[in-house]
Parts: C-alpha cells; structure tokens; sequence
C-alpha cells in the first residue's frame, strides 16, 4: 500500500524527514545549523590544539629557557640573568669614566651633576655585580664592548656646547635601553641575587635617566624615532661558561672610586654565605 504524507509536514517513504524536518533516509541529521555547529567545533579544536601542546614542542621558548638555565643555590640562574649581570658591569667600564670626563669638561652645573651621579651609581653597581658574580661563580669582562668604546671616543672628540648635548643624548640613550632590560629581568628572574642586583640597577639608572634629563640637552623626539625604527638587539654574549666555573673566578679590573663621592647606600643586600 502506497505511503501517503503532507506535503510541508518533511515525512518521506520509510519514514525520514526531509528538508524541514532535519532527517534524511535513516535519520541522519543534516539541518543548517547543525553542520555550522560541527564547522565552529572543528575550528576551535583546532585552534586550541597547538596552544595546548606548545609547551611539549621541542624548540619552544620554554624548552630553551630550560635548556640555558642553571641550578645555583640562589634559585636558578637563566641565559637572561648571566646577560644582565655581564651587562651591568659593561655599563660601569665605560659610564664610570664618561662620567668622570664630564666633571671635567662640562660647561653647565646640570652637565657637572649629571657626571658626579655616573661616578657614583657606577662605583657603587661595579661593587655589587662583581660581589654577585663572585657568589654565582661567574667571569666578568674587564673592557668595553666595541661601540661603548666609540661613544667614549665621540665624546673625547666633543668640546663646549657641542660636548654637553652629545653626553647628555649619548648616555640617555644608552640608559633607556639598558632600563627595559632591568625591568624584564626584575620581572623574571628566579635567582635571588640577581633579583636583589636588578633592585640595585633600577634605582641607579632611573636616577641617572632623570639628571640626564635635568640638563635640558636630551632630544626627546631623537629617542622616540630611535625607539620606533630599531629592532631587536642581539643579547650581549658574556664571556663566562654557560653555568658556574670550577675553581676561583680570576679578579675582575678594579675601578678605583672618585674620592670626593659618597656611595648611595645599598637598596638590598644578599643573604651572607653559610
């Protein structure tokens, strides 16, 4: 006997649902916004997949980080942490005397201040980072890179105004950047000592970016165009091994300290040795 059905009502021979009704021959379902459901389902899974799993990729930023990480008793010390404290002590081989320099051929009193506050933060932060190196078991360089040096030689070249305009950009350049790694590192870092140094740094170069800024000589929009046309710079490859050395580090150059200045008080202090 021949099926009747109504037409509207979706009903078919053998009793699927057509179009309307959601169900083919079997009841299978096939409705509109059914196969949009399973199109967003597959999308977001595939979405969430290597998000998920990134952390088990060999390569991944985590793997490196673990790979370039060293266990101290002061928490473990990462390729980041070795960077910063070789490039503390960089900064003091070639502020230190750039500072001294403009004590003595500054022609403003912003420009002499600014001088005394690099002789003084640098002795004081040359004394601390070879402190931590000495309790990480760390190498420190004992010269200037290769374009710190060319900044001294431009500024020997420099006399009167045109000197006092050049310090002033030239070393808050220099603080600017060094003041984003500090922060990364503060934020970052899981060794103690180099915590405690990262405190140190950040008082000391913040307080230099300001008496750079007192002299009036910073050209803001320089910086600016600097900041936006500059990519991303190669971390400086400190001279000590991937983790702590055997045996005593040799004696880091010592920089002997202007006489007539006081060093700030240290922010914090590490824990003394067992």
């Amino acid at each position: 006997m021949r099926s009747r059905f109504i037409r509207g009502s979706g009903l078919t021979r053998g009793g699927g649902l057509t179009r309307g009704g959601g169900l083919t021959r079997g009841g299978g379902l096939i409705s509109g916004s059914g196969l949009v459901l399973v199109g967003l389902v597959v999308t977001l899974a595939a979405l969430v997949f290597p998000v998920w799993s990134y952390e088990d990729r060999s390569g991944t930023g985590l793997d490196t980080l673990n790979a370039q990480t060293e266990s101290t008793e002061f928490g473990p010390l990462s390729a980041l942490d070795r960077d910063f404290i070789t490039k503390v002590r960089l900064a003091g081989l070639w502020e230190l005397p750039a500072g001294q320099q403009a004590g003595e051929r500054g022609t403003t009193g912003a420009v002499h201040t600014a001088g005394e506050h690099l002789v003084e933060g640098h002795t004081f932060l040359d004394a601390r980072v070879r402190e931590v190196a000495s309790q990480l078991r760390l190498e420190l360089p004992s010269q200037p890179t290769g374009q710190q040096r060319r900044w001294l030689a431009e500024l020997s070249a420099a006399r009167g105004a045109a000197y006092d305009e050049r310090f002033a950009n030239v070393l808050r350049l220099a603080h600017g950047k060094v003041f984003a790694v500090v922060a990364q590192v503060r934020a970052t870092t899981r060794n103690s000592l180099v915590r405690a140094l990262a405190d140190d740094a950040n008082t000391t170069v913040l307080d230099h970016i300001k008496v750079l800024e007192a002299t009036g000589l910073v050209d803001f929009d320089r910086l600016a165009r600097d900041a936006a046309t500059s990519g991303p710079q190669p971390a400086t490859r400190s001279p000590a091994p991937p983790g702590p050395v055997d045996g005593s580090p040799p004696a880091a150059a010592p920089v002997t300290p202007t006489p007539s200045f006081t060093l700030p008080p240290a922010v914090s202090r590490p824990r003394p040795r067992p």
